[in-house]
């Protein structure tokens, strides 16, 4: 249990090194792109896969978030990286920023495939 918990907060750690390189002036605007979309998509308090789906729900938070993370950090400047993860210890301390922007885009999504299926299911029946 130890060892997952190391692991959450080395992920926490790594996302908030990522938030403040995309705001770095020295990363190319290339990696700020998939970077912005890693760390709005970690921040955000929806998940694309909801985590009540069985396995799937939870697919997201083991796979999808640390691979994006992970390659995020192979194209940051090193330089930047260090600057940047001092700066995540200190904003650790006082909590993590939400993305409600992405967190309200993939709430929509969710809800227009509901209604979707509401009015597919609709026209079957009628």
């Amino acid at each position: 249990m130890e060892k997952i918990k190391a692991w959450a907060q080395n992920l926490k750690r790594q996302i908030f090194v990522l938030y403040f390189a995309y705001k770095d002036k020295r990363v190319p605007w290339y990696v700020k792109l998939f970077t912005g979309f890693v760390v709005a998509y970690a921040f955000s308090p929806v998940d694309l896969i909801p985590d009540f789906i069985p396995i799937l729900g939870y697919l997201d938070d083991v796979i999808i978030v640390p691979l994006g993370i992970m390659f995020s950090l192979k194209m940051i400047p090193k330089d930047v990286l260090s600057d940047c993860e001092v700066k995540a210890k200190e904003k650790m301390r006082n909590g993590k920023p939400k993305n409600w922007i992405v967190g309200s885009i993939i709430l929509l999504v969710w809800i227009l495939i509901i209604l979707w299926i509401i009015i597919k299911v609709y026209q079957l029946l009628n």
